[in-house]
C-alpha cells in the first residue's frame, strides 16, 4: 500500500478541523511541530520513489501513524494527505495553470502602491538609495529570535517598521544573525527580545492578519532589488508565480537570473512572500532558507486557504 493510498484511507478519520491559532496551538507548540515536520518532508524528498507507506514516514518524523496525522491537523490544518498533495510537482504545476496571470490581475485591480493590501495586510516604504549605499550607517535596529510556524525566526526592526525577517535551525542562530548583519554592516543592533516579539506573532498567528492593524514594513536594498521585493508581495496567499513573470513586471523576461539573485537577498522572508517564486516548469528550485522549509511553507499556507472558506 502506498502512501497517498493509506492517508486516503485514515483521512476520514482525522478530517481537517478550522485551525483556531489560540486554542490549538502556541508560537512555542507550532516550532516544535515543525522540526516533526521538517523530518517527515526530508524523508519523504529523499525516499519519494519508493512510495513509503505512512508508519516509514511517521517513524522518520518520530511519531506514531496517527500522532503524524494529528501533527498536521494541528500545524497547518490540513490532514496529511492533503499537506502531501500541495508539495507535490503536480501540484505546483497546477498553481502555475491557475495563476498565470495573477501579477496582470493584482496591477489591474491597483495592488501596487505603498499602502496597499495583501493576505498579511502589509503596508510597505522603501529606504532612499542614499541609506541602503551607506550600508545601513545611523540604522538602529532592534533584534531578537522567536518560535515560529517555521523553526526559530529572527525578527528585525526599526523605528519605521519590521525591516528583517529570517530563519534558522536549532544551533544556527548566530549564522542566521551574522547573514543578516552583513546585508546592512554599518548598522547598529541592539537585542531587544520583548520588543520584537509582538511583531513575531503579528507575522505568524493567522487571528493577527488584520486590515485595522496593518503591519509596517521597511524594504532595505537597491532599487531594483525593492522593485523586486514589491513586485513579490504582490503574489496572494495559495498562489505561485515564475521568476520570469517577475522579471516582466520589473523589466524584461531575459533578466530572470538578475530576478533570482534578487529574490534570494529578500531580507523579509515569508512577508515578502519569496517562497511562492517558482520555476517556470513548476520546479521549487532554490531557496536562501533551505528547499524543506520553502515546502513547509507552501503546505502551511495550502492549510489557510483551505480553511479560510
Amino acid at each position: 500500500m502506498t502512501l497517498l493510498t493509506d492517508l486516503h484511507n485514515r483521512s476520514g478519520l482525522f478530517k481537517a478541523e478550522p485551525f483556531r491559532w489560540e486554542e490549538q496551538c502556541s508560537l512555542e507548540r507550532a516550532a516544535e511541530d515543525y522540526a516533526c515536520v521538517r523530518r517527515a518532508i526530508t524523508y519523504l524528498s529523499e525516499n519519494w520513489r519508493d512510495q513509503p507507506d505512512v508508519e516509514a514516514v511517521a517513524r522518520a518524523a518520530g511519531l506514531s501513524s496517527d500522532g503524524l496525522t494529528v501533527l498536521f491537523r494541528r500545524w497547518a490544518g490540513i490532514t496529511p494527505k492533503a499537506f502531501l498533495q500541495a508539495i507535490t510537482l503536480d501540484h505546483a504545476r497546477r498553481l502555475l495553470r491557475e495563476s498565470a496571470s495573477v501579477l496582470d490581475a493584482a496591477y489591474e485591480v491597483g495592488l501596487s502602491g505603498p499602502g496597499r493590501l495583501h493576505d498579511l495586510f502589509v503596508t510597505h516604504e522603501a529606504m532612499s538609495p542614499g541609506e541602503w549605499k551607506a550600508g545601513g550607517a545611523g540604522l538602529k535596529l532592534r533584534w531578537g529570535f522567536h518560535p515560529c510556524p517555521f523553526g526559530t525566526a529572527l525578527i528585525m526592526a526599526t523605528e519605521r517598521g519590521l525591516a528583517g525577517l529570517a530563519f534558522a535551525d536549532r544551533g544556527e542562530e548566530q549564522a542566521t544573525l551574522d547573514d543578516m548583519q552583513r546585508r546592512w554592516p554599518n548598522a547598529t543592533y541592539v537585542r531587544d527580545q520583548d520588543g520584537t516579539g509582538p511583531l513575531a506573532r503579528r507575522v505568524f498567528d493567522p487571528d493577527c492578519w488584520r486590515p485595522d492593524e496593518p503591519l509596517r514594513v521597511v524594504l532595505i536594498g537597491s532599487d531594483f532589488e525593492v522593485r523586486i521585493w514589491e513586485t513579490v508581495l504582490k503574489v496572494p496567499l495559495g498562489h505561485v508565480t515564475t521568476y520570469s513573470d517577475v522579471a516582466a513586471k520589473v523589466c524584461t523576461t531575459k533578466a530572470a537570473r538578475a530576478v533570482g539573485a534578487a529574490v534570494g537577498k529578500n531580507p523579509l522572508c515569508f512577508v515578502v512572500p519569496c517562497h511562492r517564486v517558482i520555476g517556470k516548469r513548476g520546479d521549487l528550485t532554490g531557496y536562501h532558507w533551505g528547499l524543506t522549509r520553502k515546502r513547509a511553507m507552501l503546505g502551511w499556507e495550502a492549510g489557510q486557504v483551505g480553511t479560510a472558506g
